[in-house]
């Protein structure tokens, strides 16, 4: 005996699961969202940088820079629509040594293969014309990139799914789901109460809790669920007046693309993140001063100019990665029906970034798996 139906359920209202459960809900489905937390987008959805992303550094033919590329142009256009500030403000990547000049070539190679057909390979004397403090031997430009505020975007997409046959309850932690009956059973403490929601369709977006969630699923093949591992990112901001009109990354590192400066939509700058290689989803949040060197000593690569003591600890958050088989992955996962054999079940795993960019892309792609048998 359940305590509830809903035709469809999607759990976590992080940007994900709200772009997921608002497309859904379009179809015409009753869609129920199940948030732990008391507000949507309390976690991965709130603690990164905003940018949208062009789709320059993903492996060609990945899913990453399908729905990266795909979604960048659908969030511009959903924004607009919507009255959601997001703002083109185009991204310098740099390189500050030869071998990076070669690194920067790859990936204007990279992001042609993966359809961004607007990317500039500059000489240095181009790119200190476009942001004087900055130092370069060239630099790789990005029009399209921007940056999206982030929280009106949640509120949109919640606002598109109640307009819909769609609800949002927080304060709901599901901790199992059984998908090897139908309807699926999830079992929730809903409010220090537990109850038993049935469903015939379920979308598994919980972020930083996903993949324990896969594995809290009757139903599914152990094995196959790939397992979860965390990194934490740290920001700090700019305690003065940035000179910078552009976001400016340096060339990618192994494991993130480096300590980059991030422009917010009222001008101020910010620098992260760093990687930070953590044991569980579980950390303190805090951004330990001490980093600061070494973000000092990244950033003045390419802005000499950056005086000691304008860096202030902001804030930090935590990369929901995966890894399969002993070996790092870096796409998402997105496993339905056909992959499962579970029809209704989709397990969203591993969504870091480009999530934020990707998430309307990312929605299209569960509607279609739903739709595989």
């Amino acid at each position: 005996m359940s305590d509830l139906h809903a035709q469809t359920v999607v759990v976590g209202a992080g940007v994900v699961g709200l772009a997921c459960a608002a497309a859904l809900a379009e179809t015409g489905r009753e869609v129920l969202v199940l948030e732990k937390n008391s507000r949507i987008g309390e976690e991965v959805s709130s603690r990164n940088s905003e940018v949208i992303h062009a789709g320059i550094y993903y492996a060609p033919e990945s899913l990453k820079a399908r729905v990266c590329v795909t979604g960048k142009q659908k969030l511009y256009q959903y924004c607009e629509e919507r009255g959601v500030v997001a703002r083109r403000m185009g991204k310098l990547i740099v390189a500050t040594s030869e071998e990076e000049i070669v690194t920067l070539d790859a990936l204007h190679k990279r992001g042609q293969k993966n359809g961004v057909d607007d990317l500039e390979l500059i000489p240095d004397a181009e790119a200190r014309k476009m942001e004087p403090e900055l130092s370069c031997m060239g630099a790789l430009y990005s029009p399209s990139t921007g940056i999206v505020d982030s929280h009106n975007l949640m509120l949109s997409l919640l606002a598109d799914l109640e307009a819909g046959s769609g609800r949002l309850s927080v304060q709901s932690c599901v901790r199992e789901i059984d998908a090897a009956q139908s309807p699926k059973r999830l079992k929730v403490i809903n409010n220090n109460q537990e109850l038993i929601i049935t469903a015939d369709e379920v979308i598994n977006c919980a972020g930083l809790g996903a993949v324990a969630l896969a594995h809290r699923t009757r139903g599914l093949v152990e094995n196959s669920i790939p397992k979860a591992h965390f990194s934490k990112g740290n920001y700090f901001r700019l305690a003065c007046r940035t000179p910078f009109t552009r976001l400016i990354y340096p060339a990618p590192v192994p494991g993130g693309l480096g300590i980059h400066l991030v422009l917010d939509l009222s001008g101020n700058a910010r620098f992260g993140p760093d990687v930070e290689v953590v044991h569980s989803a579980k950390q303190n949040l805090g951004v330990d001063p001490s980093r600061a060197a070494g973000f000092y000593q990244s950033i003045r690569r390419y802005w000499p100019g950056l005086r000691q003591g304008m860096l202030v600890p902001d804030y930090a958050g935590i990369r929901p990665k995966i890894s399969n088989r002993g070996s790092d992955k870096t796409d998402f996962e997105l496993m339905g029906p056909a992959a499962l054999g579970i029809p209704g079940l989709v397990q969203c795993l591993g969504i870091e970034s480009p999530g934020l960019t990707s998430c309307l892309a990312i929605a299209e792609e569960v509607i279609g798996q739903l739709s595989t048998k």
